[in-house]
């Protein structure tokens, strides 16, 4: 595991083609220009999704409300490892994690920050943007997506939110497909696990490990994985 206080050892860079060209990890950015879209809600859980399936996971939390810092300061497991961190530091922090052995990496961003969005898409294999389906929030995913395409990122909007037993998120995908988004093909229904699994630093799978929400992260995950290559399993870690 990667620690927070071993990221000043080492040198920072200001290119991202590094990050690119030699990093094998994955990393996934969370962006959204809309406040209250649902960012640190599906990096931590996406992460801790990963961690359980034995893949050494790591949050970057660049959002200086400091949200998902705040989650794993609340945690009691070890993983994912969660580090607050500055848009500037982005090429460093990233060094640092990929050599202190991580192999998936969630970059959280902080709504109505062009340039720390800007960062993190070039440095992302894959962008998610998390919208909820009302018609504010789908008018405001645009920008995002223009971020997206100015790195040459492929970019999936992830419908959030969404009212149980209800045709929105349907309705709302098909819109955005009309659009030419891409739309990630498994939606996250509103429900209480959500919310309430984060309170002492866990998430939906950990607070109610058969529940629905779980399963919809679950699955989510599994799909993020074929999107960016990597195995749904990691390898365990052997002891030094």
């Amino acid at each position: 595991m990667w620690q927070s206080g071993h990221l000043g050892r080492w040198a920072c860079s200001d290119r991202l083609s590094w990050i690119n060209k030699v990093c094998a990890m994955k990393i996934v950015a969370i962006i959204s220009q809309k406040g209250g879209a649902g960012k640190t809600t599906l990096a931590v859980h996406l992460a801790t999704a990963a961690a359980a399936a034995k893949h050494s996971a790591a949050v970057i939390d660049l959002d200086p409300q400091g949200t998902a810092t705040s989650w794993g300061d609340r945690r009691r497991a070890d993983a994912p490892e969660v580090v607050s961190g500055q848009a500037v530091r982005l090429p460093a922090l990233i060094k640092a994690a990929s050599q202190n052995g991580a192999d998936f990496l969630m970059l959280d961003t902080a709504p109505n920050a062009d340039q720390t969005a800007s960062l993190a898409c070039r440095a992302a294999d894959v962008v998610l943007i998390p919208c909820r389906p009302s018609t504010f929030d789908l008018e405001a995913i645009e920008t995002t997506l223009l971020l997206a395409k100015a790195a040459s990122k492929p970019a999936y909007v992830v419908l959030n939110a969404v009212p149980s037993r209800s045709f929105i998120g349907k309705e709302a995908s098909d819109g955005l497909t009309a659009r030419g988004a891409l739309v990630a093909p498994h939606q996250l229904t509103h429900r209480a696990a959500f919310t309430h699994g984060v309170i002492d630093g866990r998430t939906a799978q950990e607070f109610e490990p058969t529940g629905k929400a779980a399963d919809e992260i679950i699955t989510l995950y599994k799909w993020l994985c074929g999107i960016v290559g990597m195995p749904t399993r990691g390898q365990p870690r052997r002891a030094a």
